[in-house]
């Protein structure tokens, strides 16, 4: 090999450095993340959302909107991450409102108190009963169930270790980036500070400003406002399949059914419980009950995981009924729109040094829940064709991350007391 080429390969090796140089530092970490979720919850979940009380329930109130039962309800939640530690005191910060939104001036952005964590106490020890009866997995929209479905879970072997495998996949990300674990300073809303609580005629359009004394302060102005309300309505069909119609929001990037149902003994205990999902490549968890990206939906919806925008409809199959004859809750899911800021912005020379000094990440939906074939509970009559919101955490003691099971891990968790660990969640405890 030659002396001039050892030279060029060498200057192009130099250069390859210099370039992957000059794109690492251009775009460093920002100081601060800020997102905002905003929903809107109709029908069993608007019920739900407006029922107040004491202890959770009135926790919970805060981030949903109260009033009528069967009126659509508004949902927000706030949370803050920093890379500083406070300065001059404990942890602060205000999310600062415009007068739309009827939550005051602004509300408080609370930090949790991490308390002591004891020894977990050992499986064997826990005092839960060995769960019976069996999970059937059914997907798909059609008057039938294909070959091959359904899938069965025999709770008594996963409690005893025995994971059927294939039956949740991480193809459905749960995108949050602030939470504790991932911040140096953490704080959210809502939570026991409040004393405000966000209303079915709030509106999120106008001028936000979060201040702080751990992050840089944060302006930009939202033009995006809480979705409209889901109505739905569902008919039965000769094949003993069951019709789901739903109205379109303009706004909606796409949309996902799921329903859990359940199958009763002669001892009136579930010896079946039910589970169908309206995605053709069998998915359930994972982040299809959040708040997902434009981006993100449009992949789903090119994988056929995710209804398109423009649909309005959905037969469940007969065979689901069947094997639910008890009772079937049908949840639907429509997401929404994305509003995204970040200070400084992106130069328009790329080799210019850019180091932002925050994000703020704002996503919508829109979800409503209903019992099938009980009369009144179709939204179509509860919801009484209100369409609000049309554009006109409390202390908690941080756990290590998991890799949870999504949706799917967390009802298995639920039926059996606890037995399956990690599963669903956020992962950090928060």
């Amino acid at each position: 090999m030659t002396k001039n080429r050892i030279r060029l390969i060498v200057a192009a090796g130099s250069a390859s450095v210099v370039l992957v140089g000059i794109g690492v530092a251009q775009t460093s970490a920002p100081i601060a993340r800020y997102e905002m979720r905003a929903g809107t919850t109709s029908g069993l979940m608007g019920g739900m959302a407006g029922m107040r009380g004491g202890g959770m329930g009135a926790a919970m109130s805060m981030a949903f909107g109260g009033g009528n039962r069967n009126a659509p309800q508004h949902e927000l939640w706030l949370d803050l991450g920093s890379s500083r530690v406070p300065a001059g005191g404990p942890p602060k910060a205000d999310h600062f409102m415009p007068a739309g939104a009827r939550l005051g001036l602004s509300v408080p952005l609370k930090t949790p108190v991490k308390g002591p964590v004891g020894p977990e106490e050992p499986v064997e020890k826990r005092d839960f009963k060995r769960p019976k009866g069996r999970m059937l997995i059914f997907w798909g929209c059609g008057e039938h169930a294909p070959a091959g479905q359904p899938v069965v879970i025999d709770f008594a072997k996963i409690a005893a270790g025995q994971m059927p495998p294939g039956l949740w996949t991480s193809n459905v990300p749960m995108e949050r980036r602030v939470s504790y674990s991932s911040s140096k300073t953490y704080g959210s809303w809502p939570n026991d500070e409040g004393k405000t609580s966000v209303r079915t005629d709030s509106s999120l359009i106008g001028a936000h400003r979060i201040a702080g004394n751990y992050s840089p302060e944060m302006n930009f102005t939202l033009t995006k406002d809480f979705m409209g309300a889901l109505r739905t309505s569902s008919a039965p069909q000769p094949s003993g399949a069951t019709l789901l119609r739903w109205n379109a929001l303009p706004d909606a990037t796409g949309y996902h059914a799921s329903l859990i149902g359940g199958k009763m003994d002669k001892g009136s205990e579930m010896s079946d419980m039910v589970w169908w999902s309206s995605s053709a490549t069998r998915e359930f968890g994972g982040g299809l009950s959040d708040w997902l990206s434009p981006a993100t939906v449009a992949k789903l919806v090119a994988s056929k995981t995710v209804l398109a925008p423009g649909t309005t409809t959905c037969t469940v199959p007969a065979e689901v009924k069947a094997a639910a004859p008890q009772f079937q809750m049908v949840t639907l899911y429509a997401y929404g729109p994305e509003e995204s800021f970040v200070y400084p912005p992106r130069p328009a020379n790329p080799k210019t040094p850019w180091k932002p000094e925050w994000t703020a990440d704002i996503r919508h939906r829109s979800m409503t829940g209903f019992l099938l074939g009980m009369p009144g509970m179709d939204e179509a009559d509860a919801g009484n064709g209100r369409n609000q919101g049309q554009q006109s955490q409390q202390q908690c003691q941080p756990k290590p991350k998991k890799r949870g099971l999504g949706g799917l891990g967390g009802l298995i968790g639920g039926a059996l007391g606890g037995a399956v660990s990690g599963a669903g969640g956020s992962g950090d405890g928060c």
